[in-house]
């Protein structure tokens, strides 16, 4: 999420708060605070403010305590917990993948909730354990009745929601295929998007009220995030299947180590080809560095005829490559966190295979849409 920023660890988890976090919580503090000086004038304005903050951030660390849910329970599958990261709809756990079974997936999706259900209970057992009364007994109220109000939201069953993650595990384990249960639980997300943008707008249509902004800002978050979890499931369908050597560019930019820089610069520049850096292969095929055209100026021409590539290259190390059977998505993802758009791709004895661009896998995914001609 963009914008973030990162306030520490949780349990060895990167934590990030969302600027639309400090709007929020300055929100809810003025809420609570309001309320509490309503509901008890004795209460000064300042310690009703104190109150009020100390109420909203509970709350949030309620919200915390339900991404840690998803978490822990991710971590025990073996599973990186890239982030969690607190915004203006709440929590967001970035997981570093899939589950593999739809029940590991089931019990990802469900720890949210019941963490938070757990913690209505704890909070409505306190409070009549105790038997607290005045503004105590209303900031225990409030962190019950909202822990609840977090479970039964998470298990409304549409994505990005938990109950729509515990819907697409169902659809997964009846149908056999992950990415049907997303698309199943996105298009119930989108339908639960809808009816909460028409509760907001109908009641200013039909009546002349006030619409309900909140509705509205869960109405378009729940239909965007939706309709991103669907498309990007019938990305990932498409690519089942294919490894990185499917998608390898047919011939790739690729040189002898042994060729002079003449050589190199008649056979592969001068030539035509509008490669602007070469990888360089030994006499057994295996990559070992690679070569810009910028190189050559580093280089008289004179010493041309008399220079190797190798002498010239830089080294590639083993971390900037993929393995010809790597799984095309998880290489597409792998442009997408490092911010590339070509990979070198080798066999598992080192050979070069040729490289893999950005571009290829679009063209790719494109081929794989178009209908095939009767």
């Amino acid at each position: 999420m963009n914008g973030t920023i990162r306030v520490g660890n949780l349990f060895g988890i990167p934590f990030y708060i969302h600027p639309s976090w400090f709007l929020v919580l300055g929100l809810v503090t003025w809420s609570y605070s309001s309320g509490l000086a309503a509901q008890f004038p004795q209460l000064s304005a300042g310690l009703a403010l104190l109150l009020g903050l100390m109420t909203a951030l509970m709350l949030f660390a309620s919200v915390v305590a339900h991404e840690l849910g998803h978490s822990f329970v991710a971590i025990r599958q073996g599973i990186d917990v890239k982030s969690i990261t607190l915004f203006i709809f709440g929590g967001l756990a970035s997981l570093e993948k899939e589950s593999k079974t739809p029940g590991e997936a089931f019990w990802v999706a469900i720890a949210g909730p019941m963490v938070s259900l757990l913690l209505c209970g704890i909070v409505t057992a306190i409070g009549v354990t105790t038997a607290a009364s005045g503004p105590l007994a209303a900031i225990l109220g409030v962190l019950a009745s909202v822990n609840l109000a977090l479970t039964l939201f998470n298990l409304i069953p549409g994505l990005p929601l938990d109950g729509g993650n515990i819907l697409k595990a169902i659809v997964w384990k009846i149908t056999g295929n992950p990415y049907k249960g997303v698309t199943f639980a996105s298009r119930v997300g989108q339908i639960f998007g809808w009816v909460a943008i028409l509760s907001g707008v109908l009641p200013l249509l039909l009546f002349g009220n006030s619409g309900n902004f909140w509705n509205l800002l869960i109405g378009f978050f729940l239909l965007q995030n939706a309709g991103n979890s669907a498309q990007f499931a019938r990305v990932q369908e498409k690519l089942t299947g294919l490894t990185a050597e499917d998608a390898v560019t047919h011939d790739s930019p690729i040189v002898s180590a042994n060729l002079t820089l003449r050589e190199f610069a008649d056979e592969r520049v001068i030539s035509g080809q509008n490669w602007h850096r070469f990888l360089v292969t030994d006499d057994d095929g295996q990559l070992i560095g690679a070569i810009a055209v910028d190189n050559l100026r580093t280089i008289p021409t004179a010493l041309w005829s008399e220079t190797q590539v190798k002498e010239v290259m830089r080294p590639i190390t083993e971390s900037t490559t993929v393995q010809s059977d790597q799984p095309l998505l998880e290489v597409m993802q792998l442009l997408e966190q490092q911010k590339l758009s070509v990979l070198p791709v080798i066999r598992e004895n080192g050979v070069l295979v040729g490289i893999l661009e950005k571009a290829a896998i679009i063209q790719l995914l494109q081929s794989r849409t178009q209908p095939n001609p009767a």
